[in-house]
């Protein structure tokens, strides 16, 4: 069995564990979170880890390898699972998007090696994000209450589930070489947490970084479902995002 399914089917296991104790661990929901103790909890082991292994590596990473390799190695991971967005397109019915990101998807994997660089964008093919909690949103399925998974971080009882048809249409999903998963899954880990580091100082300076976190990613989460056709205001805080544009050389990812 592959790695990353034996790590996406242990954290929705986990998940569903953890939503089993939350009805009677909670005596006064809050709205949109009534699994707050639980996520608390969830998201300080998650803080734990990070503070303990991933940021020390992303530190490291960003230290020893140059930008100009980094954003290659992002380039080559983002086209790699870049077939998430073009099938979701589909289920969204954006037959407009699909075929740009088709021509997009072809362009960078040939003319851009694989992947590691990016003439998509340079030809004006706008890169598009979808997955598929949005085609559920997009579809009318509430996102339901907030949910923090062990591991993964952010989420919503809709777009827990929705995780795994995601990986199924990732890239490294259909690598056979344990090896080479191993490699892939290593980066893509690495990768997502070293372009976080420069948009991290608003959450440690917040007075409760739980709930900054949470109400910017249900605002983002909203913000994408709806394609920014949203009544309030964009969310004011990205620092959920897992991009890290400004600090990122001339040559943006696919």
């Amino acid at each position: 069995m592959h790695l990353r399914r034996c790590l996406l089917r242990g954290t929705l296991v986990a998940a569903c564990l953890a939503l089993a104790g939350c009805a009677t661990t909670l005596s006064a929901p809050s709205a949109g979170d009534p699994w707050e103790r639980v996520n608390r909890s969830t998201d300080g082991f998650n803080d734990a880890i990070d503070r303990a292994v991933l940021k020390p590596v992303a530190h490291g990473y960003r230290r020893v390898v140059p930008d100009i390799v980094r954003t290659g190695i992002s380039n080559f991971l983002s086209n790699l699972a870049y077939p998430t967005t073009l099938v979701n397109n589909l289920l969204q019915l954006k037959l407009k998007d699909a075929l740009s990101d088709t021509a997009r998807l072809v362009l960078n994997t040939t003319l851009g090696l694989g992947g590691l660089l990016d003439p998509a964008t340079e030809a004006g093919l706008a890169r598009n994000d979808e997955d598929f909690g949005q085609t559920l949103g997009r579809w009318g399925v509430p996102s339901g209450p907030y949910l923090v998974i062990p591991f993964l971080g952010p989420s919503t009882l809709r777009d827990t589930p929705a995780l795994y048809p995601d990986y199924l249409t990732d890239g490294q999903h259909y690598v056979d070489d344990s090896t080479v998963e191993l490699v892939l899954s290593g980066l893509t880990i690495v990768d997502r947490r070293a372009r976080y580091i420069s948009v991290e100082e608003a959450l440690e300076g917040a007075f409760d970084r739980y709930a900054l976190m949470r109400n910017a990613f249900l605002q983002r989460r909203e913000y994408m479902v709806r394609d920014g056709d949203v009544p309030a205001e964009p969310p004011e805080e990205e620092f959920w995002l897992e991009e890290d544009e400004a600090a990122t050389p001339p040559l943006p990812g696919p």
